[in-house]
């Protein structure tokens, strides 16, 4: 972790694009509620279909204009051709947004074995962004402590990882985990190949455990037994399963932070409250000057 803890610390959060006007005013709200707490940027990840990429582009742009916080859109190369893909990077320059999350991207369904771009793979991202815009753009890459689903082995995965980092990338952001032994050990092996740039860990907060352990399974993140075990237990009690949930992701971000993480990258899944509730137990408003709540003050959800 050494290679970590000469970074200066990051926080950020991540959104998805509203597929309604609705959902675009919830997620406004939500923003706004989130950006009092001074946070670097806010991502915005990026879909498979033209109609989602056009939202994704919306709410990057209002972010952008709008946001005390500097918005970072995904870009996904898998089905995108070169043209295509250099003009959303020339038009996010214009637009004077700094950073990019730069993704390979999830295949589309019935693609074949690769998509139907040109590019296949996140470091030849990377290598396009520095050749059509140089250093303008701050660029992240994904990183998986627990590895990629579709790697063939743990090795292979870390060294598809050092490609990225090595065409040009500025720092990394993590799946998903609720281990930090898997974060460690994933430093620790890009440390031995020579790789530095700060790896920061992305996590999701638990709000609605069924939906968020489907999804874990279906990216084959670990989520661990004596986690489920908990949340079934209290299944009926949803106060109680949402507040060991705060203290879980609590505990596994001070672990984090105090082990040298360069930051934490927040998965919120557009809302605000639980989000809060772990920001506030961190202390992390004295770290970036963002506002500071006191715990009576922060609206607790029911669970779903």
């Amino acid at each position: 972790m050494e290679s970590q803890k000469k970074h200066p610390r990051v926080f950020s959060f991540e959104f998805f694009p509203p597929k309604t006007d609705e959902g675009a005013e919830n997620l406004k709200a939500t923003r706004e509620r989130l950006e009092r707490l001074n946070p670097a940027y806010f991502s915005v990840t990026f879909g498979a279909g033209g109609s989602t990429q056009d939202r994704t582009f919306e709410t990057v742009i209002d972010i952008q204009r709008s946001s005390t916080a500097d918005a970072a859109p995904h870009l996904s190369c898998i089905d995108a051709s070169r043209d295509r893909l250099k003009q959303m990077i020339l038009d996010y320059k214009e637009q004077g947004v700094k950073y990019i999350v730069a993704l390979r991207g999830d295949r589309p369904s019935g693609s074949g074995s690769m998509g139907q771009g040109e590019l296949s793979y996140a470091n030849e991202l990377v290598e396009l962004i520095r050749e059509v815009t140089g250093d303008h753009f701050y660029i992240e890459v994904g990183a998986y402590p627990e590895f990629h689903p579709e790697a063939p082995d743990a090795l292979t995965d870390i060294e598809n990882f050092v490609r990225k980092a090595k065409a040009g990338a500025d720092s990394a952001i993590t799946q998903f985990f609720y281990n930090a032994d898997c974060y460690y050990r994933f430093v620790e092996d890009c440390e031995k190949r020579g790789v530095d740039i700060p790896i920061v860990p992305g996590i999701m907060p638990l709000m609605n455990f069924e939906q968020q352990a489907r999804f874990a399974a279906a990216c084959k993140a670990d989520m661990p037994r004596w986690l489920a075990q908990r949340m079934e237990a209290w299944k009926d009690d949803p106060q109680s399963r949402m507040e060991y949930g705060i203290d879980v992701v609590t505990r596994l971000c001070e672990d984090l932070l105090s082990n040298g993480a360069p930051g934490i990258h927040f998965y919120a899944l557009n809302k605000a409250p639980v989000v809060e509730r772990i920001w506030h137990n961190l202390g992390l408003s004295e770290q970036t000057g963002g506002e500071v709540r006191k715990p009576d003050e922060v609206e607790v959800p029911a669970q779903p």
